[in-house]
């Protein structure tokens, strides 16, 4: 049986994901500070731990693997699109010279790797806030869709 400071502890390992909105890189500080301080005092909070840094972890790979297929789409699409006359001879650039036409099936691909960042970071809110009640429960969690770095 967990003592309550154990579940304090890992719910707030959870909790401290969050910081990312207020401090850039906040949900690996956060939780890193608190799993190395009590990983060795708890086998509660060492579990809680992993599986936070696991998720953030997996989080990060499939963000760059999203952004890696967005941009250059988006950056691609952009400069097929725009015209060298107006760089060259200082004339404006209107947006009416987009072909969206012939590129929709890569402005398709592009928005969908957009799309799912944004589905991403909002199962990625409930998750953690999911994880954090079932850890204050005294429950185990495992993150889906984690990718176990650390063991």
């Amino acid at each position: 049986m967990e003592t309550t400071s154990e579940k304090n502890t890992a719910t707030f390992t959870h909790l401290s994901t969050l910081s990312q909105y207020i401090i850039p890189f906040g949900n690996y500080i956060f939780p890193i500070l608190i799993w190395t301080s009590y990983k060795d005092k708890s086998e509660f909070a060492n579990h809680h731990g992993k599986q936070t840094l696991n998720f953030q972890l997996s989080l990060l790979l499939y963000t760059l693997v999203l952004s890696l297929i967005a941009i250059p789409i988006f950056i691609i699409v952009f400069l097929q699109n725009l015209p060298m006359e107006a760089v060259f001879n200082d004339e404006d650039f209107v947006i009416r010279n987009f072909n969206f036409e012939g590129n929709i099936g890569l402005i398709s691909i592009g928005a969908t790797a957009v799309l799912l960042f944004g589905l991403l970071k909002v199962v990625e809110f409930f998750l953690v806030i999911y994880a954090s009640i079932k850890t204050s429960n005294g429950e185990y969690y495992k993150y889906p869709m984690t990718i176990p770095f650390i063991k």
